[in-house]
């Protein structure tokens, strides 16, 4: 196990958080940027759906953070209709860091300055291990899909209609 406190502040805040929930999780730091799901998955030599990425709408103005499988895109009119909303839409990069203290690309599931609903794409459980981000976008955690629910209390729902 690495050294938590070597990790970026964000990334010591989050892997504070997995451990106050009791969790052995550990953030990884990668030598590359894993902005993106794809390159997530490069990095980590698995599948583009076992990736979770981490997404933040404001559903009727409020924040709702989707963690989706990489494998597809959140349909934001499917995505209103299971929140029974009447708009979704896409936070900014300011109300991204604002809301979650986290930038757009390394948006952890937990670790933001107060708790964010959070939506658990169902195509995750698919995946024996999904990899979050851990805070920045050079960061990692892997988890199990039902650590992740746990984790974050979020509800689980189909957020596309693939």
């Amino acid at each position: 196990m690495s050294d938590p406190n070597a990790l970026p502040g964000r990334s010591q805040i989050v892997q504070r958080a997995i451990a106050d929930a009791g969790l052995g999780a550990t953030v990884r730091e990668l030598p590359d940027s894993a902005r993106t799901a794809a390159e997530a998955a490069a990095a980590l030599d698995c599948e583009v759906g076992a990736i979770g990425s981490s997404l933040l709408f404001l559903s009727d103005g409020e924040p709702v953070l989707v963690m989706t499988s990489g494998r597809h895109r959140v349909d934001t009119d499917f995505l209103a209709t299971q929140l029974s909303a009447s708009s979704i839409e896409m936070a900014s990069a300011k109300q991204v860091r604002a809301i979650t203290g986290q930038a757009i690309g390394g948006v952890a599931p937990i670790g933001h300055p107060s708790p964010v609903r959070t939506v658990i794409d169902e195509a995750l459980n698919d995946y024996e291990t999904i990899w979050t981000a851990g805070g920045t976008p050079h960061t990692v955690v892997p988890l199990t899909f039902d650590e992740l629910v746990s984790l974050t209390r979020g509800s689980v729902l189909k957020v596309a209609a693939d």
